[in-house]
């Protein structure tokens, strides 16, 4: 098998390189975001691997397919960047559905922790000599209301995890799991009576901007949204508005709409040119992370297994137990 590996950076090489090893595929690793443009580079090869910034649309299959492509090997959960009608009949998509649900539910609750108790501000100030706290009052989270939106493998971490700091866990999804022991609710009523709000569920038609200016106005004033699923879940102008008129308390994102060509990339030398991204990060009861949530050493030796398994069983005819298809 030869594979083209697109939209790398140093850690995926480091990962990749050590596990294709023990199948002994053949690995080019290209800088570039998959694309129309880029999508040439791939020519002679038998499977692409691709990350969630890669455009993934008709038009890409379709001159993957040209070139003889018969993968497309996500290393990812998520995989709304996919045109899964225009990859039917022509090429195979796999993903990697549950690398490490503790590492994204963890990482949530630090953005929770940072948030609310203003950490990453309080890191700033002592560094310039600044030893006031005054501004960086937060709230106890034991006996408040947790929300979590999704209870699949990371929304139920998550809840146990704010059941360890004890939270109440009330909790929406549109297959309810009794088995979670959390107090299952609509949206409208979670939103209305939640002091902290995580999403943890995919990105499709019914769920983009689940979180509009509706939801946002039923909120707590003290109340602090999280996600660390997609961007598109929330109504980042709605978001925006509900923050700057102090009608929520904050928010911690892990994703944003709009982050392609931003998250995963340096511009620190650049000017930034995304007016919302710069509201966002500017604001004091706001936390950005560059959608790192999954960053963690057992994650990254995971994907990289679970990404070969998966091309393992494309060459070899297995059944593709991670296959995505139009059908779900």
């Amino acid at each position: 098998m030869k594979i083209a590996f697109y939209d790398t950076k140093p850690y995926d090489k480091i990962w990749f390189e050590q596990v294709s090893r023990e199948y002994g595929y053949n690995i080019k690793f290209f800088e570039h975001h998959l694309s129309l443009d880029s999508a040439p580079l791939c020519a002679g090869y038998n499977a692409v691997c691709a990350f969630v910034g890669d455009d993934l649309s008709a038009p890409v299959i379709e001159a993957l397919h040209k070139a003889h492509v018969g993968l497309i090997a996500l290393r990812c959960a998520g995989y709304n960047n996919v045109d899964i009608n225009a990859a039917k009949g022509k090429l195979k998509v796999v993903r990697v559905p549950g690398y490490s649900p503790a590492a994204v539910a963890e990482h949530a609750f630090a953005l929770l922790l940072a948030v609310n108790r203003k950490t990453h501000r309080a890191f700033y100030r002592t560094r310039d000599n600044n030893f006031s706290i005054n501004g960086l009052m937060g709230f106890n989270l034991r006996d408040k209301t947790a929300g979590v939106v999704g209870t699949g493998q990371i929304g139920k971490i998550w809840g146990e995890i704010a059941k360890g700091f004890g939270m109440r866990v009330l909790a929406y999804d549109t297959s309810p799991d009794p088995g979670t022991g959390f107090e299952y609710v609509t949206l409208d009523i979670l939103f209305t009576r939640c002091d902290v709000i995580s999403l943890h569920c995919p990105l499709t038609d019914e769920t983009r901007h689940m979180v509009d200016g509706k939801r946002l106005s039923r909120m707590k004033e003290s109340a602090v949204i999280l996600n660390t699923s997609r961007g598109a879940l929330i109504d980042t102008e709605a978001l925006l508005g509900a923050l700057l008129e102090g009608r929520i308390g904050g928010a911690g994102l892990d994703v944003y709409e709009e982050e392609n060509g931003y998250f995963y990339e340096d511009k620190s030398s650049e000017l930034m040119r995304d007016s919302d991204l710069t509201r966002l990060i500017s604001l004091p009861n706001v936390l950005v992370t560059s959608h790192q949530a999954f960053f963690t050493r057992e994650a990254m030796q995971a994907i990289a297994m679970a990404t070969m398994e998966n091309i393992y069983a494309f060459e070899h005819n297995k059944p593709l137990k991670n296959e995505v298809t139009a059908e779900g």
